[in-house]
């Protein structure tokens, strides 16, 4: 055969593909008289382009996996804002998924809402969808803001949106719709958030300031950071007409430039701005929000910085910077409002399933209150990621010098209560009581054990280490861990145990851990203390509430 009737059949080969891609695409008008829009998905068709549009003017571009005939779950669009509009919605995709997409005034599954199966109880998780980094943690007028990055459209990583959540105590949160779209620049990445007080921006007043937020575009091409500001309590923000406000590509010769956490520095007056870019934290400073000047680098992080002061035991006149990055590495030193000097570090205060953590801005007291991602997968369900529980960090004293600390926030303590306390037990009766709530999906466990000889010692669950302490090797289910007093016997543990995760809190929180529960179908030995002649010196039992009712 010529290479001419190659070329031509490759040519008609392209076409009928091209004709049936076209062929199945297609779109549908829906008139907006319901709060949501719900769109039936399935893993087994490819991701495809789905254009919103209103008065044929596209609204918002996703991608998404409608399914056509069997359906794995359901997500949902917050269309209130667009009643009494006609929407129109173009599918690249199989057009028979366009058929199932109808508007209610629930989202599909309500009536199983919090309730399913692997649903965690007393850690936020979205309603539906995906969720990773916290962003713009901050309080304001009575409210702690929680967004997150999330896809509305699918339980996996895409379309990167800001969703949305408020609480009164950092313990009961109500889901609002989403804050932030992808727009021209790209998706939303991460960011932060402050209270404009001196509206220097001017995006605000004196009668109502403005909230800003700063936040991460991501194209193929190169990242960028813009600005968005709130007037009416963060629900819906309007991004800055002159974004982006920093465009460091051509500086750093890298796509790698996200995640600004902005702060204001009362003592130089001015905003501050920590960047993460290609190898290390970048400092930026600006008078207005608008204007950035770069003024310094520290190497050694990636992604999601943190930069703030704290009190050394409690004590106002002494005091270190934290910087930390996402893995949770941090190192401690000085800070003059344009560069960080370190004194001391790397150090690690916490491990396992948390990242990308981030503390609270404008608190009505003087806590650092920090949330991570958690990442813990949630089989069969129609959402996806979790938040750890609220921590409170702080520096005390060790025989190091200062360290990190994180324990849960005194707000939890109303979520957990007591249904029992021993003391001074051997193993095997520790293991006979704590029979009694092996069975129970969502547990709080306290308690301290000493060990008799230079082995590992522990506490299991069907099988699984919740905390596996080796005083030979000095560590803690595998990470290095030297208490304070380091001829002690002794380790006490919080242990903290949802539908699908563990978080642990060694020795009132010099050390955390966090993990995926994951229990042998072969073991049946529900709780087990284990090793050589411990003693259970305190165990204490609590229940857990949900947050959702």
């Amino acid at each position: 055969m010529s290479k001419k009737m190659n070329k031509l059949k490759l040519i008609f080969a392209f076409l009928f593909f091209l004709g049936s891609l076209l062929a199945s695409a297609g779109e549908i008008e829906i008139k907006i008289n319901k709060k949501y829009l719900n769109f039936p998905i399935s893993h087994k068709q490819d991701r495809a382009k789905m254009t919103f549009q209103i008065n044929d003017v596209p609204e918002l571009s996703v991608a998404i996996r409608l399914a056509p005939e069997e359906i794995d779950y359901w997500v949902f669009r917050d269309v209130s804002e667009f009643k009494g509009k006609t929407l129109k919605i173009a599918y690249e995709g199989d057009s028979k998924g366009l058929d199932k997409v109808y508007q209610a005034d629930e989202i599909t599954g309500q009536d199983s809402l919090y309730k399913e199966k692997n649903r965690p109880q007393f850690h936020f998780t979205t309603r539906r969808g995906w969720i990773n980094d916290p962003n713009g943690l901050i309080y304001h007028d009575g409210e702690y803001h929680l967004y997150y990055q999330h896809n509305p459209y699918e339980r996996e990583w895409e379309n990167m949106h800001w969703g949305h959540a408020v609480s009164k105590d950092l313990i009961h949160w109500k889901e609002l719709p989403v804050a932030l779209f992808p727009d021209e620049l790209g998706t939303m990445f991460s960011g932060s958030a402050v209270i404009d007080s001196n509206n220097t921006s001017g995006f605000g007043s004196d009668e109502t300031p403005a909230m800003v937020i700063a936040y991460t575009a991501d194209n193929p091409e190169k990242q960028v950071q813009c600005i968005a500001y709130s007037l009416d309590k963060g629900r819906t923000f309007t991004k800055y007409r002159e974004n982006p406000i920093i465009d460091s590509k051509h500086i750093w010769d890298s796509k790698d430039t996200r995640d600004p956490k902005v702060f204001w520095y009362q003592a130089g007056e001015h905003w501050v701005m920590v960047l993460n870019e290609r190898d290390g934290h970048s400092i930026y400073t600006s008078s207005d929000l608008k204007d950035w000047k770069y003024e310094s680098h520290v190497t050694g992080f990636w992604e999601c910085p943190e930069l703030f002061e704290l009190p050394i035991d409690g004590d106002p006149n002494n005091t270190k910077w934290v910087m930390y990055g996402a893995s949770g590495t941090y190192m401690l030193g000085a800070f003059d409002g344009k560069k960080f000097y370190p004194e001391s570090g790397k150090h690690q205060y916490t491990t396992g399933s948390i990242y990308a953590a981030q503390t609270f801005t404008n608190m009505p007291d003087s806590r650092r209150v920090q949330i991570g991602w958690s990442r813990i997968a949630h089989p069969d369900m129609p959402f996806n990621g979790m938040m750890l529980l609220p921590t409170e960090l702080s520096l005390q004293n060790t025989k190091n010098g200062p360290r990190l600390f994180s324990v849960p926030i005194d707000e939890t303590q109303q979520i957990f209560n007591s249904m029992g306390k021993w003391d001074t037990l051997s193993s095997d009766k520790a293991n006979k009581i704590l029979d009694n709530f092996k069975d129970e999906d969502c547990l709080r466990i306290k308690t301290t054990f000493k060990l008799s000889h230079a082995t590992s010692a522990g506490l299991s669950l069907f099988g699984q280490h919740l905390v596996d302490y080796d005083l030979n090797a000095n560590k803690i289910n595998g990470v290095f861990y030297s208490p304070n007093d380091m001829t002690s016997m002794e380790i006490s543990a919080d242990i903290y145990i949802d539908k699908t995760s563990v978080e642990v809190f060694i020795d009132d929180g010099a050390y955390s851990y966090s993990m995926e529960k994951k229990f042998s179908q072969d073991n049946k030995d529900g709780f087990h203390f284990w090793g050589n002649n411990i003693e259970i010196k305190n165990l204490e039992v609590f229940e857990a509430k949900t947050i959702w009712f």
